[in-house]
């Protein structure tokens, strides 16, 4: 009996791909694009002084009961 192996077999690791050789031009240009969206998003994000969120809707409640 020691000659049998139960359960299923793994498969063998393959080596991960490197993505930067796939991309064409336009994907790297649009990666570009959104990395600097982001960072101009987060220097407006941290220019912001007021504790004040900027949507301030919503039902508003009165202490009254």
């Amino acid at each position: 009996m020691s000659g049998r192996k139960g359960g299923k077999l793994k498969p063998l690791k393959q080596k991960k791909k490197n993505n930067q050789d796939d991309m064409d031009p336009e994907d790297l240009a649009f990666k570009e694009k959104q990395k600097a969206d982001a960072a101009a998003k987060k220097a407006m994000m941290a220019n912001v002084k007021s504790g004040k969120p900027l949507v301030g809707g919503g039902i508003k409640k009165s202490g009254k009961k």
